[in-house]
């Protein structure tokens, strides 16, 4: 049935006509000059849309749609903060208890996965060019999916976690400066001792420049370490171990790495390295 909008009908307005199942052509002649009845009187300075719903009231061709089913987005298409403040939760009882990954088995992986990858689909793409300053501040990291290969260098070699090594590896810290570009990766050690020395507790800070790829990669370059005596040997001086010659170095190690952040907000950070490594870290 054709229709046009009442801003452009003419003084002498034309037949319309109008199927109905009871006839098959019934027409319906509208004045030319007398003024509308009241439910299709409309103020000029409305909208085009208001004419055209008046125009469909006045023919009884008005359809109601039915609202759209609720998301698991907020409105304006911001994630709905209730969801993601549970699959938090979810996130965080996945991984605690298993030593910063040190513990986790096949199944404690794939659970930590799995919740992992629900809350970086409640919350979004990640964008750091708008919220790079997030990143700013120390972090801690409470899980490590390469920690599951009982060494200290995750998923690259590294010293081996155990009873026959006498190093136990403590709290792990991010400490980022968004200003300076600074990117630490600071790791509590305790060394062993013979007997009947104490062990020895030590501070090691890899520090890095960082650099944005993209909207949410992250590129670290490795600068230095530094090795500084805690508790009872703490008056000793920060000791800093030289870089090693890039001929030299390992290809394991090569002194640089890349990470997607996958979740981003005011207490946690989701992050999934270059070679799968899924990390938690909450704000510190």
């Amino acid at each position: 049935m054709a229709m046009a909008s009442l801003s452009c009908l003419p003084h002498s307005l034309p037949v319309v006509s109008h199927s109905s199942p009871s006839s098959s052509s019934t027409k319906y002649l509208i004045p030319s000059n007398p003024p509308y009845p009241k439910r299709l009187r409309f103020d000029s300075r409305k909208s085009k849309y208001s004419k055209s719903f008046a125009l469909r009231a006045a023919l009884e061709e008005v359809s109601v749609l039915d609202p759209a089913p609720p998301s698991s987005s907020g409105s304006k298409g911001k994630p709905n903060p209730e969801l993601v403040a549970s699959l938090k939760l979810k996130l965080l009882s996945a991984v605690s208890g298993l030593n910063r990954g040190l513990a986790a088995s096949e199944d404690d992986l794939r659970k930590a996965d799995t919740a992992a990858k629900e809350i970086e689909a409640a919350g979004g793409p990640v964008d750091l060019s708008t919220d790079l300053d997030k990143l700013q501040g120390r972090w801690k990291l409470i899980y490590s999916s390469a920690f599951s290969s009982r060494t200290l260098g995750g998923s690259r070699p590294g010293p081996p976690t155990g009873r026959l090594l006498p190093i136990t590896l403590g709290q792990v810290f991010q400490r980022i400066d968004i200003f300076s570009k600074d990117f630490d990766n600071i790791v509590e050690l305790e060394l062993g001792a013979p007997w009947p020395l104490p062990p020895v507790e030590a501070t090691a800070t890899l520090a890095h420049k960082f650099e944005l790829i993209g909207y949410a990669r992250v590129k670290i370059v490795f600068e230095k370490t530094t090795v500084k005596t805690t508790g009872n040997l703490s008056q000793l001086p920060l000791l800093e171990l030289p870089k090693l010659p890039d001929g030299l170095r390992p290809p394991s190690n090569p002194g640089s790495g890349e990470f997607d952040v996958t979740y981003l907000d005011a207490d946690i950070r989701i992050t999934r390295g270059d070679r799968d490594e899924l990390r938690v870290f909450v704000v510190s």
